[in-house]
């Protein structure tokens, strides 16, 4: 312990050029302290124009210091020498010994002790016992940490040190290479080229840190991304669960409401049958009387008395009236119920069919910091395409599908359509079967005087307000022969760009782009969209002329 406390006494009282303890120590004026010949021979090495500073945190002094010696400054670093001898002695013996490990003092006989610097001079590693000698015989020498490898100072050829630096060779030479094999040669000495390439390191540890600190950034910024969706995935998943209570509840609504219209049913169906089965019991009741009075005239009519025939006819009791009227129509019954039923189920079943598949394309749909940047070739585009096909019930009357429904004209004679909800009547337009989300890349080649390429919501209105561009649930490109002009919620905005038959259209939904090109040779930016898209969009195409024609390729 104590040979460790006295370690650090030592690098604390050190000067810091020689790495030696201080030597007539002065105290220059940024308060750093070195042996006074050691700042002098720095300060005289420099050169002559330049503003003496300190070695350590470089702060320039004019004029140039004069140095006085420290002497409370002196008598510590003497006490301490003192101390150090006196613990070094006290010190168990194999603690001062080499081990396989450590650097050996070159000067030892027999049994080396531990070497405590090195001198870059002579080549030679010292313990503390001779390092005292080297010091007061060679002062200016450079020391440093004990070092295994100073032979590979040493030049191979000249068994001289390697002082030079050869720039041309990059490699360090003595000074008999640089008359030699390395003659003519850009070279400067040894520390001239470290102190360059001190400076070089010093930028690289820069750009270093700055990585790091960018790094650390960003992997901060993953971080909270990591949290943002695991909070916002659980507040989804804890709603959804919610929701499910909810859905439970509905289930055992619709159930209960179920059995009410199954009782509901079943009494209706005991009143009705009730009620037939009197009229039916009257009915027959009715029939048995007829039948009596009947058997009753008919022996009347066969008796032979005239007057006898005459008495009895008299006596005979009027009939009464029937007890009901009998109207036959269709019978219907409950089907009608059954009818509502149906129709109630399949609306039912479409808005959970539509509903759910909008929140599935939502779930796909989300994308985090880790997102690929936004294409800039033809070919990075076409990463993202994929078919694009025209829905038969969206298309207006006149228009005809072909090529699969990839291609779509606008004829004079209306196609023979089924009715469809979807399908346009005022416009002649048509939308997408595929549904777009996520990143998507679309081409259409068109041929005639103007048509709109366009994208929009599927709950676009389908009549007079449907026109693509003329409302906030679409985005429209106008291609006209010598022009092109983008529409949004009915205001019209000119584009300038090169004409084209073909125009690209790239959407990336969750990022909120939409950005239209002019393809030919190459890939023109026409207009470009930045905006919030809150449904899946659908691409489309409208006509304004007879035989206009647009194919989306493949």
């Amino acid at each position: 312990m104590a040979q460790k406390g006295v370690q650090l006494d030592r690098e604390t009282f050190s000067c810091s050029i020689c790495l030696d303890l201080l030597n007539d120590p002065v105290t220059i004026h940024c308060g750093h302290s070195y042996c006074m010949n050691c700042i002098k021979d720095f300060w005289d090495e420099k050169d002559e124009k330049k503003i003496p500073s300190c070695p350590q945190c470089r702060q320039s002094f004019k004029p140039r210091p004069v140095l006085v010696k420290n002497t409370m400054l002196a008598v510590l670093v003497e006490e301490l020498k003192k101390t150090g001898l006196q613990a070094a002695a006290a010190a168990a013996d194999d603690f001062c010994y080499a081990g396989p490990e450590d650097v050996a003092c070159d000067v030892c006989t027999g049994r080396k002790l531990k070497a405590l610097k090195s001198c870059l001079v002579c080549m030679t590693s010292y313990c503390e016992k001779h390092i005292q000698l080297h010091h007061e015989l060679f002062k200016k020498h450079k020391l440093v940490e004990p070092s295994k490898n100073l032979q590979e100072n040493i030049c191979s050829s000249h068994d001289e040190v390697m002082k030079i630096f050869c720039r041309t060779d990059q490699q360090s030479i003595c000074y008999l290479c640089l008359m030699d094999e390395h003659k003519g040669h850009d070279t400067v000495s040894a520390a001239a080229e470290r102190t360059e390439k001190q400076k070089e390191l010093e930028v690289s540890r820069l750009n270093i840190q700055q990585r790091i600190q960018d790094g650390e950034k960003d992997v901060k910024l993953l971080q909270q991304e990591v949290e943002a969706i695991n909070g916002t995935a659980d507040k989804a998943v804890e709603h959804m669960e919610h929701s499910e209570k909810t859905f439970s509840e509905l289930i055992r609504l619709i159930q209960k409401r179920s059995s009410d219209v199954k009782q509901q049913l079943r009494s209706q169906q005991q009143t009705e049958v009730s009620r037939v089965k009197d009229l039916q019991e009257k009915m027959e009741q009715e029939i048995t009387e007829l039948k009596g009075r009947d058997a009753e005239l008919k022996t009347l009519s066969h008796a032979e008395d005239h007057n006898q025939f005459l008495h009895n006819y008299r006596s005979l009791s009027p009939l009464s009236g029937s007890t009901s009227s009998i109207h036959i129509r269709p019978l219907r019954y409950f089907e009608d119920v059954t009818a509502a039923v149906s129709e109630a189920r399949d609306k039912l079943q479409d808005v959970l069919r539509e509903t759910w598949t909008n929140i599935s394309l939502t779930v796909t749909d989300v994308e985090v910091l880790l997102s690929q940047p936004e294409p800039k070739t033809r070919a990075d585009f076409l990463r993202y395409s994929g078919d694009i096909t025209l829905d038969p019930n969206t298309a207006h009357m006149y228009l005809f599908l072909s090529e699969g429904n990839r291609k779509a004209t606008l004829g004079k004679q209306a196609q023979s359509y089924s009715s469809h909800p979807d399908r346009f009547t005022t416009w002649c337009q048509v939308l997408s079967t595929e549904t777009l989300t996520g990143r998507s890349y679309w081409e259409v080649e068109w041929k005639g005087y103007e048509v709109y390429v366009a994208v929009a919501y599927k709950n676009i209105s389908r009549g007079k307000e449907a026109r693509f561009g003329g409302n906030d649930k679409s985005w429209s490109l106008d291609c006209v022969a010598n022009r092109f002009i983008f529409w949004f919620n009915n205001v019209q905005t000119p584009v300038s760009g090169p004409q084209s038959s073909r125009v690209g259209v790239y959407l990336d939904h969750s990022a909120g782009i939409l950005s239209f090109y002019s393809v030919s040779g190459t890939m023109t930016l026409l207009h470009r969209v930045q905006t919030t898209f809150t449904q899946p969009l659908y691409a489309g195409v409208r006509f304004l002329d007879f035989g206009d024609i647009v194919e989306f390729c493949t």
